[in-house]
């Protein structure tokens, strides 16, 4: 087996290992499948933000204690981390700008 092909063992019900050959296919997964956008909505729908941003630096702190036990660079995951999070509360944003059923603005 390649490691292109390798499998990758779950750490524990936290972890989530998806390969895709196209980015299509992960946008649709973490869209349809997880519900990222769902998450955006009921969000909108309670006037909560976006953005969390003391869950967001608890997590790329976590991310960067990983990538550092893997020897991976930490900076490097820290920057992935945070476009993901940007693509994100853009995305959250977007939905809470648009206008409700009753005419107003999500927020």
């Amino acid at each position: 087996m390649s490691s292109e092909n390798k499998l990758v063992p779950p750490v524990g019900l936290h972890h989530l290992v998806l390969n895709v050959r196209s980015l299509a296919e992960s946008h649709r997964f973490w869209t349809e499948v997880v519900g990222f956008k769902q998450v955006g909505e009921l969000k909108a729908s309670h006037n909560l933000p976006p953005a969390d941003p003391a869950r967001e630096a608890d997590q790329i702190a976590r991310l960067r204690r990983l990538a550092a036990d893997a020897r991976l660079d930490p900076a490097f995951a820290e920057k992935f981390l945070n476009f993901i999070i940007d693509e994100v509360v853009r995305h959250h944003r977007a939905i809470a700008a648009r206008p409700r059923q009753d005419g107003a603005a999500a927020s």
